[in-house]
């Protein structure tokens, strides 16, 4: 009898310790779903710095019924998009890991999937309004228990960032925050504002663009916003559309990957502001002076340092560039080559900065570079990596013709200039380049009446 006492006390205590560990999951459908047609539900996940890797399914109506949703605590919700096949997103549980790492606050994943896995994409469209809706009633509850609509995030990706802006209008914009990740372009594309996400939905808006070819949108929608790679083909994805579904997919879902870049902090993508993508290459748009002190503003998390000032500038158009993989951030150097030819030369310039066992390479080939006798180029450089303490420098013109007689460019002087670092500019003179061949010397630290 003891012995059965003893069984069932243990067996308890497991059923116990099984219910408190137990932790609620983000809904996984399969394209079967998505082939019937889902119909909208809504579940809120949230996740805490007592409970970062475990979900818990809140409810809609009794806030109370959860200790761990401190109120006082700013709350960040993330909004996933369109989902035809009804997989959760792969990077969910990255995103709330490095947030609650960044900053202790809640995170509530929102839970539309029943709504958003559906062959018909016009259907999963009509339901971001019905998503809007049953959100902007669960965040006025929070109000009502003592939350401040200025502490809240609302981090919103493809068809979420339009859910996002709907909370936000419905909430007269008094939102602190939304961050938009490479909204959704079809059916939202020459909308009205009320009919898509706009800078006046929230205090501070801040949008990615990495797809405005295809299935994100391409005009401004935030106070500021970000064009990685000119917002189309994104480095390292596929180029053809026998590499399969990830030729649809992979512009438009780095949008979320490059934002959890920042939130590493590996390094910095800082963004220039410019008129077009074209005239940023071309190393027209370097001026940061109506940023002050700070810069110009580096993409991501911490966008908010400059907030005031864009908020002050008005709408801000920004470029940047990538790598093809994590870390996605590259070093910038502006570039000026003067040349003593007696003719005027037109080709391409790769360097590669050398220092500490490591080596960094860019290529600037978007277009032929002018070069004319005792006029200096400017050129952009992209580094794919950033050397702190450059030892040599390795240089190499072409001019991409094979059947022509090769070309002698007679360099007069190139100084490199660290667009991050507030540093001396490097600088070489009298160099002779052999087309296609290329030299190797060490840098020295310009002139001061060169700079």
């Amino acid at each position: 009898m003891f012995l059965w006492q003893c069984l069932t006390l243990l067996l308890l205590i497991t059923v116990q310790i099984c219910k408190a560990q137990r932790c609620d999951e983000f809904t996984d459908l399969n394209f079967s779903h998505a082939i019937i047609g889902t119909i909208l539900k809504i579940r809120l996940l949230l996740y805490t710095r007592d409970n970062g890797t475990c979900g818990t399914l809140m409810s809609h109506t009794n806030l109370s019924a959860h200790p761990q949703f401190n109120l006082s605590r700013p709350t960040t919700f993330i909004i996933h998009g369109y989902r035809p096949t009804g997989s959760p997103p792969m990077w969910l549980q990255s995103a709330t890991e490095l947030l609650l790492a960044k900053t202790d606050i809640n995170v509530i994943v929102v839970d539309w999937n029943r709504g958003a896995a559906n062959v018909n994409y016009f259907k999963a469209v009509e339901n971001t309004r019905k998503a809007a809706n049953n959100l902007t009633a669960f965040i006025e509850k929070m109000q009502k228990h003592g939350a401040s609509l200025s502490s809240i995030h609302m981090i919103g990706v493809s068809l979420g960032a339009h859910i996002s802006g709907f909370v936000g209008a419905n909430l007269n914009g008094s939102i602190g925050r939304i961050t938009a990740l490479d909204p959704a372009g079809p059916q939202f594309i020459d909308k009205p504002p009320e009919d898509r996400l706009d800078s006046s939905d929230a205090q501070f808006v801040d949008v990615l663009h990495t797809d405005i070819d295809a299935l994100g949108f391409r005009e401004p929608l935030g106070h500021i916003d970000f064009y990685a790679n000119g917002g189309t083909d994104q480095p390292g994805c596929p180029k053809t559309i026998f590499s399969g579904g990830s030729y649809f997919k992979c512009d438009h879902q780095r949008s979320v990957l490059l934002f959890l870049d920042s939130l590493n902090q590996m390094c910095a993508s800082r963004a220039y502001p410019c008129s077009s993508y074209k005239d940023f290459l071309d190393g027209n748009c370097l001026s940061c002076d109506q940023f002050g002190a700070a810069g110009c503003p580096v993409f991501g998390y911490d966008i908010t340092e400059w907030r005031d000032v864009l908020l002050r500038l008005g709408q801000t158009k920004t470029f940047y560039t990538t790598n093809a993989k994590s870390p996605f951030c590259m070093t910038d150097y502006k570039v000026d080559v003067m040349i003593w030819n007696e003719d005027e030369r037109w080709g391409y310039i790769t360097i590669k900065l050398h220092g500490n066992g490591e080596e960094a390479v860019a290529t600037i080939d978007h277009k032929a570079a002018k070069f004319k006798k005792y006029t200096e180029t400017k050129l952009l450089a992209q580094f794919d990596k950033d050397i702190q303490s450059v030892k040599k420098v390795s240089l190499k013109f072409s001019t991409g013709n094979v059947f022509k007689p090769k070309y002698k460019l007679r360099v007069l002087r190139i100084r490199l200039t660290n667009l991050e670092r507030k540093e001396r500019p490097l600088c070489r003179y009298d160099i002779l380049l052999q087309e296609n061949e290329e030299i190797t010397f060490r840098p020295i630290p310009c002139k001061e009446s060169n700079f």
